[in-house]
């Protein structure tokens, strides 16, 4: 089951752009210039790449730091959700998406991808071990999950 516009616009109470309950994700990728076909680009910081690399390689949405500017091209129907800690936002989408996995028993077929960069950001701070953690669950519960269709 992917993580849909719901999921995500019930985590973020500042957000902007159309809201479709019924849209979903099928990737979270913080990487602007790698494919991400139905992407939630998690915009860390400017180091990451622009919003219109991730826009042009398939992102629908955003999660995007409220400190900074959202650039003047951002169409204005693109859901954009605001968040003042990137990080915490992260960290919920994985505790919202496990839940989601956890709930649901009868759409488990298709499933949204996680690429977040460098993994390394994810255990040398403090800040982001917890994140760490959340990956390693999601990606036990996905095995868990082929595993029971394999049957």
């Amino acid at each position: 089951m992917y993580l849909a516009f719901k999921d995500v616009a019930d985590l973020f109470a500042d957000k902007k752009g159309v809201h479709e309950a019924e849209q979903f994700y099928c990737t979270v990728s913080d990487q602007a210039k790698s494919r991400q076909p139905k992407g939630l680009f998690i915009a860390w910081n400017d180091n990451m790449g622009e919003l219109m690399d991730a826009i042009a390689n398939g992102a629908i949405a955003v999660i995007w730091d409220n400190k900074r500017e959202l650039p003047h091209y951002t169409p204005t129907q693109f859901p954009v959700f605001f968040t003042n800690d990137t990080v915490g936002a992260v960290q919920e989408i994985l505790k919202k998406y496990i839940e989601k996995l956890d709930g649901d028993q009868t759409e488990k077929m298709n499933m949204t991808n996680f690429f977040l960069k460098n993994k390394k950001l994810f255990t040398d701070k403090p800040e982001t071990e917890a994140i760490s953690g959340l990956i390693e669950e999601l990606s036990k519960k996905i095995d868990s999950i082929i595993t029971e269709r394999r049957g």
